[in-house]
């Protein structure tokens, strides 16, 4: 099982995510960048987070126009797993992977700690590892994580249960205290708090691990 972790220029949480799939997780994982043209021989694409292309004109703008995301968007409409965390669920909207749209916290304000979370559906390829009313903390730590959508779009995201997580204590105006969605199908996972920097007891904390044992099950499916 290889899992390809996606690195852009400013990409800062890309080895992050590296150790949490091959130190924790146990299975192979490659940093591919962001000039290659092809995601062959992949089971899983990883978005980390991050400051891609220095976040000039809006974060995840620019990258959504790199080399490498023809692939993935290939690689999702073919149903392989994507995960996109904070910058990499902000190039997961701008490339129209998912819905909706990341804007500037309320506060104005770069936010760093911990989150609690509520795991709304446990049903799908990032989550079934979790158990039922599953509650959990993950670290955030951006300035525009601020999921905004219309309404129209909200009712749709409710209607197909495609609202993953939500802020218990919601820390910068996201609507319906979104913290992660996926697209229809269920195979893209876009969501802020950051759940490779929460997998291991050294660090005090797993809530993050079974995210990715979840993806590592749906895979060998």
């Amino acid at each position: 099982m290889r899992f390809a972790v996606i690195v852009f220029p400013g990409s800062n949480c890309d080895e992050d995510m590296y150790y949490a799939v091959t130190d924790q997780l146990g299975e192979t994982a490659e940093l591919v960048s962001y000039t290659a043209t092809t995601l062959a021989g992949f089971d899983g694409v990883l978005i980390p987070g991050g400051f891609s292309y220095g976040d000039y004109l809006r974060c995840g703008a620019i990258a959504r126009f790199s080399p490498i995301m023809p692939a993935i968007i290939e690689f999702a409409n073919n149903g392989g797993l994507v995960l996109g965390v904070c910058n990499g669920f902000q190039i997961l909207t701008e490339a129209g992977l998912l819905p909706g749209a990341l804007r500037e916290n309320k506060t104005l304000n770069f936010i760093c700690k911990d989150a609690p979370l509520k795991i709304e559906n446990t049903q799908t390829a990032f989550t079934s590892a979790y158990g039922q009313n599953t509650e959990i903390r993950l670290p955030i730590a951006h300035g525009e994580g601020n999921y905004y959508c219309d309404e129209a779009t909200l009712a749709q995201l409710k209607a197909n249960h495609q609202i993953v997580f939500t802020y218990q204590d919601n820390p910068n105006g996201s609507v319906a205290d979104i913290a992660g969605i996926t697209n229809e199908a269920g195979n893209v996972l876009g969501m802020m708090p950051h759940p490779e920097r929460a997998v291991e007891w050294l660090l005090g904390n797993t809530d993050g691990l079974p995210l990715f044992e979840s993806m590592a099950a749906k895979v060998r499916q």
